[in-house]
C-alpha cells in the first residue's frame, strides 16, 4: 500500500487553490490542495455554458481518459482558460467511468475535476464530485486525499463543522494505514488541530497538538522546524485557554528553533505573539520590547509598507490605549491605516479586512464610534463576495450591531444582528456559544423596538444553546435567563418570570454572596414581582429543568420595563 501523503498548511502567500497532480498510470501519490482558513479565497465566477461538445462515443476509448487528464493539467499549468480545463476534466472523468469503472483512476480524475470547480469558486459543485471520489475506490491514499480535499472545500464554503468531520475521516484512514506514530500522521493531526482552533474547540486542538509534539520529538532532529510549528500552535491554544505561562514557554522554545534554522521573519512573528501575551498579563515594558524587535525585522526584510508592519502598529496602538497614552495609540492606528490604504502588491483583502477590524476596536474604545463603524463597513465590503468568509463577516456584523445598540440606533442594530445570525446558521455554527450570545444581543434590540414576541423566541433559543455550551451557571447563561424573565413578565407570564428569577438569584448568591450589587438588583426585581403576585420568595432549590420547562402559554399585554433591566 502506498504511504499516505500528509497535508500541510501552505504559507500565507500561497496560491488559494492549486491542482497538484501526479501521473495515475502507476498509482503515483498526489498531495491534495489544502488551503488554511487564513489563505485568500478565490472569488466565485459566473457559470459559463459548456462550449466544448462531448462526443459520447469517443469516451469509450481507454486511451482518452489519461490524454484528457493530461490536457486538463497542462491547461491549468499554462494559466489558460479554466473553463477549457474544466471541460477536459469532465470528459476525462466520464471516460474513466465508462472504460475502467470505479477505481483509483476515476477517483484521481474526480479530484482534479473538484479542484477546478473550487478554483472557479463553484464549491457546491465540487462537493458531490469529491464525495463520489471517496466512494469509487478502496485505495487508502485516494480516500485520504478525497477526505482532506473535501474538508478544504467545506472550509472555503464556511462550513467548518463539516470540514472538521472530513479531516477526522481522513485522519482515521491515515492512522489505519500508517499507524499513529508516523511523522506524516503528525502533520495531519496539526492540520486538524488548526481547524479545531478556528472553531474554538480548544480541548480537541490541545490533544492533537500534544500528539503531534510527541511524534516530532521522536522522529525529528532537536529544534526542528516541525516542532517549532507544533509549539506555535500549542501556544495559541494555551493563550486562548488563559494559560499564559505555558504559552510563553512554547513560544520561547519555538523562537529558539527558528533562530537555529535562520528563520528571521518567523522569529519576528513569534516576537509579536510573545508581545501579545505580555500585553494580556499587563507586562507592558516587555510587550513593547517584543513588538519593537519584530517591527525592526519586518521593516528591514519586508519594507515600511508591508501588512506585517501595520499589524505591529495595531498591537502598539492597543498597548498604548491600555496604558492611557491615547495620543500615541491614535497615531499608531493612523500609521496602520495609511498602509492599508495603499497596500503593497500581494496583500490580500482578508489581511486588510482583519487589520481594519482590529483598528476599529481601538477607535471604539477611544469612543470614536462613527469612525469605528466606517472601518467595519469597509471590512465587510472587502470580504462579502466570498462564501468562505461568512463566519468572519458574521463576527464583524455582530460587532457593528453592538455599536449601533450602544448609540441608540436599535433598528440598525437589529438588522446587523439578523444578518450575522443568518450567516452563522448558513455556516453550520448555530450551536456555538458565540451564536447564542448574538441571539441574546438581537433579542435586546428587539425589546427596544417593542418586538416582544420576537425577543422571547430569541432569548429562548439563546438560553438552550448557552446551557449546552457554557452550562446553566455561567454568567452569559444567567444573563439570558434574566432577559427571558423580563420578557416573560412583559407579556404577562409572571409565574414563569418569578421562577426563573428565583433560580438566578440563588445562583448569584452562591457565586457572589448576598452583598454583591448584582445580587441586590436581582433581589429587588424579584421582590417587586412577588409583591405584585402576592407571594413570598420560595427559597427551596428547584431544578433548572423544572423552572424552564413547566411554562404556561397565556399571553397578556402588560409591559413592565420599569420592573426589569435587560442584560447584554
Amino acid at each position: 500500500m502506498p504511504a499516505l501523503v500528509s497535508v500541510k498548511t501552505p504559507p500565507p502567500n500561497a496560491t488559494p487553490l492549486r491542482v497538484l497532480l501526479a501521473a495515475t498510470e502507476n498509482g503515483g501519490s498526489r498531495r491534495p490542495p489544502s488551503p488554511s482558513p487564513s489563505v485568500p479565497r478565490t472569488k466565485p465566477t459566473k457559470r459559463t455554458p459548456d462550449k466544448f461538445g462531448i462526443d459520447e462515443s469517443s469516451l469509450e476509448n481507454p486511451d482518452l481518459g489519461p490524454f484528457l487528464l493530461k490536457l486538463a493539467r497542462d491547461t491549468i499549468a499554462s494559466g489558460d482558460n479554466p473553463n477549457k480545463a474544466l471541460d477536459y476534466a469532465i470528459r476525462a472523468s466520464k471516460s474513466f467511468e465508462r472504460c475502467s469503472g470505479p477505481g483509483l483512476e476515476l477517483a484521481m480524475s474526480l479530484h482534479v475535476l473538484a479542484a477546478i470547480y473550487s478554483s472557479l469558486g463553484r464549491f457546491e459543485e465540487a462537493v458531490p464530485v469529491l464525495e463520489r471520489s471517496i466512494e469509487v475506490t478502496d485505495d487508502a491514499l485516494a480516500k485520504f486525499s478525497g477526505c482532506m480535499q473535501l474538508g478544504d472545500t467545506y472550509s472555503m464554503m464556511g462550513r467548518l463543522d463539516r470540514s472538521i468531520n472530513c479531516y477526522e475521516s481522513g485522519l482515521r484512514i491515515q492512522m489505519e494505514a500508517l499507524g499513529d506514530s508516523d511523522p506524516r500522521f503528525a502533520e495531519t493531526c496539526r492540520y486538524l488541530a488548526e481547524a479545531h482552533v478556528q472553531a474554538m474547540q480548544l480541548d480537541e486542538a490541545e490533544k492533537l497538538c500534544k500528539k503531534t509534539l510527541e511524534i516530532h520529538k521522536e522522529h525529528s532532529a532537536p529544534a526542528s522546524l516541525e516542532e517549532a510549528a507544533d509549539r506555535r500552535l500549542m501556544a495559541l491554544v494555551c493563550e486562548a485557554k488563559g494559560d499564559y505561562d505555558s504559552a510563553l514557554e512554547h513560544l520561547v522554545l519555538a523562537s529558539m528553533s527558528m533562530i537555529a534554522n535562520g528563520q528571521e521573519n518567523e522569529v519576528a512573528a513569534i516576537d509579536v505573539s510573545i508581545g501579545n501575551i505580555y500585553l494580556s498579563i499587563c507586562r507592558f515594558d516587555e510587550a513593547i520590547f517584543a513588538y519593537q524587535k519584530a517591527l525592526t525585522v519586518f521593516k528591514s526584510t519586508k519594507g515600511e509598507n508591508h501588512p506585517s508592519v501595520a499589524s505591529v502598529f495595531i498591537r502598539l496602538a492597543d498597548l498604548y490605549y491600555k496604558t492611557g497614552k491615547l495620543r500615541e495609540s491614535k497615531s499608531y492606528c493612523e500609521n496602520a491605516l495609511r498602509i492599508y490604504a495603499k497596500p503593497v502588491p500581494g496583500t490580500t483583502s482578508e489581511e486588510i479586512a482583519s487589520g481594519l477590524t482590529e483598528v476599529s476596536a481601538i477607535y471604539e474604545a477611544l469612543e470614536e464610534t462613527e469612525e469605528a463603524l466606517r472601518l467595519l463597513q469597509k471590512a465587510v465590503k472587502l470580504l462579502e463576495d466570498n462564501p468562505g468568509n461568512r463566519s468572519t463577516i458574521a463576527g464583524i456584523e455582530a460587532q457593528m450591531g453592538v455599536m449601533f445598540y450602544m448609540v441608540g440606533r436599535y433598528g440598525d442594530a437589529r438588522i446587523s444582528f439578523e444578518n450575522a445570525v443568518a450567516k452563522l446558521r448558513a455556516s453550520g455554527e448555530s450551536k456555538s456559544a458565540f451564536f447564542g450570545i448574538v441571539l441574546n444581543q438581537m433579542g435586546l434590540a428587539s425589546v427596544q423596538l417593542y418586538r416582544i414576541d420576537e425577543a422571547v423566541k430569541l432569548f429562548e433559543e439563546a438560553r438552550k444553546i448557552l446551557e449546552q455550551e457554557c452550562g446553566p451557571c455561567h454568567l452569559e447563561t444567567l444573563g439570558v435567563y434574566s432577559n427571558l424573565a423580563a420578557t416573560y413578565d412583559a407579556i404577562g407570564r409572571v409565574e414563569d418570570a418569578i421562577e426563573i428569577l428565583e433560580y438566578i438569584l440563588k445562583m448569584r448568591e452562591e457565586k457572589h454572596g448576598t452583598a454583591n450589587p448584582e445580587v441586590d438588583d436581582e433581589r429587588k426585581r424579584l421582590a417587586e414581582l412577588l409583591k405584585e403576585a402576592g407571594r413570598t420568595r420560595n427559597r427551596k432549590g428547584k431544578s433548572l429543568e423544572n423552572l424552564l420547562d413547566a411554562r404556561g402559554t397565556k399571553k397578556e399585554s402588560a409591559k413592565r420595563w420599569s420592573t426589569f433591566g435587560f442584560r447584554s
